[in-house]
């Protein structure tokens, strides 16, 4: 579970774990924006999210799309598989890297079911998507920071 952190203007800029968010309430760097007023952590409310008391700049956001990640293919397709449209844990290079496909490009990567051999991973397996059968619910693209933290 993350708490979400919002500059002083409410635009979203990370999540972190709720100790690293009652830290930054104990420096005075952020203040509760939305709690769990029932549960408590020390001296203060379980935090859901926490805005900055100062603004920070974040130009160098905007001038470039987020690093790859696996997480953010995960989070970019909503957890789920880009084949079969099941609950996604983890990722499928669509041209797989045996045959020249990037490791961590956002076009080249989907979210994917796994984890048992009748799962659409190890259905595909080395193959293209053409070459196995399947077809691509969703088209895969570089996301932006709001796709990322919505």
């Amino acid at each position: 579970m993350g708490v979400l952190v919002l500059n002083a203007s409410l635009e979203p800029l990370q999540t972190v774990s709720v100790p690293h968010a009652v830290r930054m309430l104990v420096r005075n760097v952020a203040e509760i924006h939305e709690a769990d007023a029932d549960t408590m952590f020390g001296h203060y409310p379980l935090p859901r999210v926490v805005r900055l008391v100062r603004y920070v700049v974040m130009k160098w956001r905007y001038s470039r799309p987020p690093r790859w990640t696996r997480r953010g293919v995960l989070q970019r397709d909503g957890h789920r598989c880009a084949y079969c449209g099941r609950p996604a844990d983890t990722i499928d290079h669509v041209v797989p890297l045996s045959r020249g496909g990037a490791r961590t490009s956002w076009l080249n990567t989907v979210a994917c079911c796994g984890g048992s051999a009748r799962s659409c991973n190890a259905r595909k397996g080395n193959r293209l998507p053409a070459e196995a059968g399947m077809q691509l619910l969703v088209t895969p693209h570089v996301p932006t920071w709001a796709d990322l933290y919505a």
